[in-house]
């Protein structure tokens, strides 16, 4: 076990490290389009359709505070802030980039998938029990 595990957090494996910076619908997607380019608030809330405005300002304060994502405020009237990623969230956006093939490859038996969970979620009860 490492010296300075006192300081460290408590994980199980790496994946659990990892899942508690990106937790959430919307971290991971952001750290994808801040791969892309920076970007300014505006650009980032057309990116990352479906976010609201209070848990886009949430996640990107969180990932901020985690040290993925950098804020530069140019102090400037009307107000001009930019959002990059840090060095640390470039390394992180590198580890997405699989998932993201991942994704493009199976998009279509995805949404096949999720398509048929949304049927059973809408089913009646007694009609998602077998028939002796």
């Amino acid at each position: 076990m490492a010296e300075n595990s006192s300081i460290e957090p408590s994980f199980t494996c790496g994946l659990d490290a990892t899942l508690r910076i990106i937790a959430g619908k919307w971290k991971p997607l952001i750290v994808y389009f801040l791969s892309l380019s920076s970007n300014r608030y505006g650009e980032l809330r057309r990116a990352v359709k479906g976010v609201s405005d209070k848990m886009l300002i949430q996640q990107l304060k969180e990932l901020e505070a985690d040290g993925i994502v950098h804020r530069h405020d140019y102090k400037e009237v009307p107000p001009r802030v930019d959002y990059t990623l840090t060095p640390l969230g470039r390394s992180l956006a590198g580890a997405l980039a699989p998932l993201c093939a991942w994704g493009s490859d199976n998009m279509v038996e995805v949404g096949r998938v999720l398509a048929e969970r949304e049927q059973w979620s809408r089913e009646p009860a007694d009609a998602q029990l077998p028939v002796a």
